[in-house]
């Protein structure tokens, strides 16, 4: 067995780069697979119709265009911290201070959520232990796991984004053979995608469909926070980016396009899984077993990521005096264990919060989270705006990955971010979620306004 402590030699920041390119690979792979495609897509395809399609494809648009944005800035200057240093050094430290913040707040909630939702998958088994202690436990499995080694959160990482990889490849082959009348039994289904029109609830319910969509694509830009503990951290960043289209039309467009075509629209399920339902009419056997199992990876392995983000970001933001300077401690395998009991503890408040006051705090925590990620992605946009000129200027050679069509794409990425975001204001459902994500991102620039920069001013 490796020992980490003798074995790689530490970055300035102290931490390992223990990570190989096939981590990040399978990282970047799988972390585009969430729960959420597995579960939300069926209450998806019911609000939008055959379009659903559509709305994932727009979704999925936004999420390649910032991804190339990323993977340019990634590749020119590889840094700790990722997109909250680019913002910090291209739009001034109010901006890497709220976006930091931002992110560990999101994936702290987002911790606590799948903990919550591990719990109750597996509650139906041990039916005698109440969900709240199964929450706790699945979280302090996984914090142990991040707190060994960076390696060994990889491995992990690895094998579970190995499980949903291969049962999502399975389904795009089945549903293939399914759809085209190949599959024994089956008659050509491909007209079930235009069954009562292929916008069937109109146009405004695909953006409708974007808005619920444009959550479960993200955690994709993990890797570029991932490479900063891989040992060839430019390479890994670049590979991933540029696969993230094919990756993004495989799995969401091309599974959701073959769930529509397998099963009527309006009678897909919208509760429980529609890939379990699709499985189940191929004929294979214990389906929505097997799903239950790959459902229950996928909330681990976000769970497992969001724990090692929350904790590396928190680091970050230390390393810019933006966070209290003892949670950069690490132990003897460059692991930020501070970083990681603390982003722990506030999960395991969150996961108390969802059983004593579910409608309240916890409620709170959640939703609060839901426009975060938009928020995210339009700061990284105009950070790459403003880097992407300066770089021009000094030092051209670095722009070895170029975001296409530069600047008039990443325009076109702000108007549709802005579009989603004003859509939410319309969505009577999801409208709570962008007010309270305002609240959230007024409380980390109060925040910042009143402790950081007055700290600055009387230094």
């Amino acid at each position: 067995m490796v020992d980490e402590r003798t074995q790689v030699e530490p970055t300035p920041s102290g931490l390992r780069q223990s990570l190989k390119n096939r981590h990040l690979q399978m990282i970047a792979l799988g972390g585009i697979i969430g729960a959420s495609l597995f579960i939300g897509s069926g209450a998806v395809i019911s609000t939008v119709g055959p379009a659903a399609v559509v709305s994932y494809a727009i979704g999925g648009l936004i999420v390649v265009l910032v991804m190339r944005m990323l993977g340019e800035m990634a590749t020119a200057a590889p840094t700790l911290g990722s997109f909250m240093e680019y913002a910090r050094t291209s739009l001034g430290e109010w901006a890497g201070f709220t976006l930091g913040w931002l992110y560990w707040y999101y994936w702290v909630g987002v911790v606590a959520f799948e903990a919550v939702a591990g719990a109750e998958l597996i509650n139906p088994l041990l039916p005698m232990v109440p969900q709240w202690v199964i929450s706790l436990v699945l979280m302090m499995v996984l914090t142990g796991t991040n707190l060994v080694s960076v390696r060994s959160f990889g491995e992990t990482e690895f094998w579970l984004a190995s499980i949903k990889v291969i049962t999502i490849v399975i389904f795009l082959v089945c549903g293939a053979l399914f759809v085209f009348g190949l599959w024994p039994g089956a008659e050509m289904s491909v007209s079930n995608i235009g069954k009562d029109g292929f916008f069937a609830h109109g146009g405004f319910s695909v953006l409708h469909g974007v808005v619920i969509v444009i959550f479960s694509y993200f955690g994709t830009e993990i890797v570029t926070i991932v490479s900063a503990e891989s040992d060839e951290p430019e390479r890994s960043v670049a590979k991933a980016t540029k696969a993230v289209v094919w990756r993004v039309l495989m799995f969401y467009v091309g599974s959701v396009a073959l769930l529509v075509m397998i099963t009527p629209w309006d009678q897909i399920p919208t509760e429980g899984s529609p890939y379990a339902a699709a499985f189940t009419r191929f004929g294979l056997p214990a389906a929505e077993v097997v799903v239950d199992v790959v459902v229950f990876t996928a909330v681990i392995s976000v769970l497992n990521s969001g724990l090692y983000t929350a904790s590396r970001m928190l680091f970050a933001l230390q390393r810019r005096s933006f966070a209290p300077s003892w949670v950069r401690d690490l132990n003897g395998r460059g692991v930020p264990w501070k970083a990681i009991v603390l982003s722990t503890l506030v999960g395991y408040v969150a996961v108390a919060a969802s059983y004593v006051a579910p409608d309240t705090i916890f409620y709170f925590i959640i939703n609060s989270a839901g426009a975060v990620a938009l928020f995210i992605y339009g700061m990284i946009a105009l950070s790459q705006l403003r880097m992407r000129r300066r770089l021009e200027l000094e030092a051209p050679e670095s722009l070895k990955l170029k975001m296409w069509l530069f600047p008039y794409l990443t325009w076109i990425t702000l108007a549709l971010i802005a579009t989603v975001i004003v859509t939410m204001a319309f969505v009577p459902d999801i409208r709570s979620q962008l007010v309270l994500s305002l609240i959230s991102v007024a409380a980390i620039l109060l925040i910042y306004l009143v402790f950081v920069r007055r700290k600055a001013s009387n230094a």
